[in-house]
C-alpha cells in the first residue's frame, strides 16, 4: 500500500468519533486478522456497508435523479447536487463531467436554465459559477440599479444637437 493511501485512512479514521469510533476498531482488527490490506477504498466500502444500507443508498440516488433547484439559490443547489452526486454510482471519470453538467443544467430553475444552457458549459465548476453570476446579476437590487441608469441615459438628451429656441 503506498504512503498516500494509509494517510487517508489514518486521517479518515482519526475524525471519527464515539460509536464509529468504536466500530472502526473492531473492523480494522477484523481486516488485519483476514490479512486484507486496508486502503481507503477498503475503509470506504466498509463504512458504507455499515452506515448506509444499500436501501438508504438507493433512496439517495433516486433524490439525486429528481432534484431540481426550485426555490434553492444557485449556492444551495450544487451543494445539494455534489452531496447527493456522490450516490449515484454511474458517472465514470470519463463521462462524469459531461453528464454531471447536463444533470445540473437540466434541474435549473427555466430563467437560468435558459439563459446559460446555450453556452453549453461542460465544466461543472465553471457552469456553477456561471449560474450564480446570472443569479446575483438577476436580483432585484440589480435590476432596479440598471433601470436608473437607463432612465439618466434618456433623460440627458443629445449633447450635439444645439437648443431649437435660442437664436
Amino acid at each position: 500500500m503506498d504512503r498516500s493511501e494509509a494517510h487517508k485512512v489514518r486521517y479518515g479514521t482519526h475524525i471519527l468519533a464515539s460509536e464509529a469510533d468504536d466500530w472502526w476498531l473492531e473492523t480494522r482488527n477484523r481486516l488485519e486478522a483476514a490479512s486484507e490490506v486496508i486502503t481507503w477504498e477498503v475503509f470506504n466500502r466498509e463504512f458504507m456497508r455499515n452506515y448506509f444500507s444499500k436501501d438508504v443508498c438507493r433512496k439517495k440516488e433516486i433524490e439525486f435523479l429528481e432534484l431540481k433547484q426550485r426555490d434553492l439559490s444557485v449556492t444551495e443547489y450544487p451543494a445539494k447536487f455534489v452531496e447527493l452526486a456522490k450516490y449515484y454510482p454511474h458517472y465514470n471519470e470519463a463521462t462524469a463531467e459531461f453528464s454531471k453538467c447536463i444533470k445540473f443544467e437540466n434541474g435549473l430553475c427555466p430563467d437560468i436554465k435558459q439563459a446559460i444552457g446555450y453556452q453549453k458549459i461542460r465544466k461543472f465548476v465553471e457552469l456553477v459559477n456561471c449560474c450564480r453570476i446570472y443569479e446575483e446579476d438577476s436580483k432585484p437590487h440589480y435590476n432596479i440599479m440598471n433601470e436608473r441608469r437607463g432612465k439618466q441615459h434618456q433623460n440627458r438628451g443629445n449633447p450635439y444637437n444645439a437648443p431649437t429656441d435660442k437664436g
